[in-house]
């Protein structure tokens, strides 16, 4: 089994998402930890995430995937830049510390002209600053579709961050099936391949989330555009694959398809009908 959700917006608090998921039928979820574009957080409130703790463990969720914002940029050539993604980046994961034990995603950054070693350089240097031998948080590096210049592109550059990263332990991988797509990795016809390249390169044991969407784009396109599940070139067939291989069993699954909430709660439903199927 896998444990399937979406992104919820905390607007509400947190033990608020934690029932809205419920009532979607899912069993985790994926939230960002401020604006997303902009860059400001919201105050957290111990007693409502306590809430949110408790709840998580009556309902028997999976773990959840937080989400750094889009604008933290570890790697710009802007030192400016690079100085507030690392403001951002110490401060989420104090907060994340008051959610034990689950996972904080991001995006690992664009290196703007200074090229890929030199941004595979300052993130770890970024990593190795706020990562800490007693945190309870686990960080993922996202799977990047490669537009721009995107640091994460292929599996070679994410193993490149973490062969840097002095805390080793405290380091993952999302795996976004549009991105990786995207970045010309062809899950829909050669799925087992894919897996054999990410194991050898990475290794499966730190795959530690999915973030699980279709594409508008053909394989290599390098354009990130998500899709709704079946209705872009991956294709429903190849998204229930995925979903059903032996290598992502009890991973959180995050949908961050173009979807309202009545579309969330339908994909929701029609990737835990493959369970029961089977």
């Amino acid at each position: 089994m896998i444990y399937i959700g979406c992104h919820l917006s905390v607007t509400n608090g947190y033990e608020a998402m934690g029932h809205q998921m419920v009532d979607f039928g899912g069993s985790t979820f994926a939230y960002f930890t401020r604006n997303p574009r902009g860059g400001k957080s919201k105050e957290v409130k111990t007693e409502d995430v306590n809430a949110l703790n408790q709840l998580l463990s009556e309902k028997n969720f999976g773990t959840l995937v937080a989400h750094g914002s889009y604008t933290m940029n570890l790697c710009s050539a802007n030192p400016e830049t690079r100085a507030n993604g690392l403001d951002m980046l110490k401060k989420d994961l104090e907060k994340m510390e008051l959610l034990p034990g689950q996972n904080y995603n991001f995006h690992p950054g664009s290196h703007t002209g200074q090229g890929v070693d030199v941004g595979i350089e300052q993130i770890a240097e970024s990593l190795n600053s706020v990562l800490t031998p007693d945190m309870k948080t686990t960080v993922l590096l996202e799977t990047m579709a490669g537009k721009g210049s995107e640091v994460g592109k292929n599996f070679e550059e994410l193993r490149a961050i973490i062969d840097k990263v002095e805390l080793k332990d405290k380091l993952g991988v999302c795996f976004d099936t549009c991105h990786t797509w995207d970045a010309g990795y062809d899950i829909a016809g050669d799925l087992d391949g894919v897996i054999e390249q990410f194991d050898n390169i990475i290794g499966l044991d730190r795959l530690k989330a999915i973030h699980f969407n279709d594409s508008k784009n053909p394989c290599g396109a390098a354009k990130d555009r998500h899709e709704k599940l079946g209705e872009g070139f991956i294709g429903m067939e190849a998204m229930r694959r995925f979903a059903l291989h032996p290598a992502f069993q009890d991973l959180p699954f995050i949908l961050e398809t173009p979807n309202d909430d009545e579309g969330y709660i339908k994909e929701i439903a029609t990737v835990k009908s493959w369970f029961d199927n089977i």
